[in-house]
């Protein structure tokens, strides 16, 4: 199924590699202007060269951190002076940590996963809400994890991390239910990413779906077409699942 999102403008975040810079690819191959961020100022003109490769969309490139809050106030503002609205967000960036007892967590190790999972992730919100509110249809989608759920052992903080900004999902789409904008969270599962590879070294990456099978399946809920909101989407099951403990 193709989609066309020509004349839409999307931000996504941490879209230098991963997950991101394939939706960001596959938001411009729809005919998007895509705002890409990212730390990593190599990724992101990788990702500008393939874009225009493709011919499609195009790209604002904007290297920035997400612990810096004041550089995401920044990026609404900017977005309105140049385009007056926004069309979709795709949160996509964050850490993980690290993998240990939480007695033995450094705070500042703790301190940066909330930082830039779901401090950044409000900061976000309360950035551009009021650009996504100028679309006739906004869409804005936060990569979740089974994590939030599970809570493993040993994975606390990345697990709190998630499952808080599955609140901030569910509670956005519950403040925003009357208006344009639709918001889900997005369970890309066990990927084959940088961030996967630090989580489990010995893994086989080979055996995981590559990065652009996930951004495939984000793709259809950016879209005006996508009128579910306050949903959770798990791309292991291909489908989209109401919030509710496991039993």
């Amino acid at each position: 199924m193709t989609f066309d999102l020509k004349g839409r403008l999307a931000v996504v975040t941490g879209a230098s590699r991963g997950i991101g810079y394939f939706t960001a690819l596959e938001l411009a191959k729809a005919g998007a202007h895509v705002v890409a961020c990212a730390r990593t100022v190599g990724g992101l003109e990788e990702l500008d060269d393939a874009i225009k490769e493709d011919g499609n969309g195009s790209a604002t490139l904007v290297p920035m951190d997400l612990a810096d809050m004041a550089a995401i106030d920044r990026l609404g503002g900017s977005i309105f002076k140049r385009w007056g609205k926004l069309d979709i967000l795709v949160a996509n960036a964050g850490v993980l940590g690290v993998v240990s007892p939480l007695s033995h967590i450094e705070s500042k190790v703790f301190e940066q996963v909330m930082t830039i999972n779901v401090t950044a992730s409000w900061r976000l919100i309360r950035s551009l809400e009021p650009l996504l509110l100028k679309s006739d249809a906004g869409r804005a989608v936060f990569l979740s994890s089974g994590a939030a759920h599970s809570c493993k052992p040993f994975w606390g903080p990345y697990s709190a991390s998630k499952a808080a900004v599955e609140a901030l999902a569910r509670t956005w789409a519950g403040e925003t239910a009357h208006t344009p904008i639709k918001v889900t969270s997005f369970d890309p599962g066990r990927t084959r990413t940088a961030m996967r590879a630090q989580a489990a070294p010995g893994e086989d990456p080979m055996t995981l779906p590559h990065p652009s099978e996930v951004a495939a399946k984000i793709l259809p809920l950016t879209t005006p077409e996508y009128q579910e909101s306050g949903k959770l989407y798990v791309f292991r099951d291909e489908r989209l699942k109401d919030y509710r403990l496991p039993s």
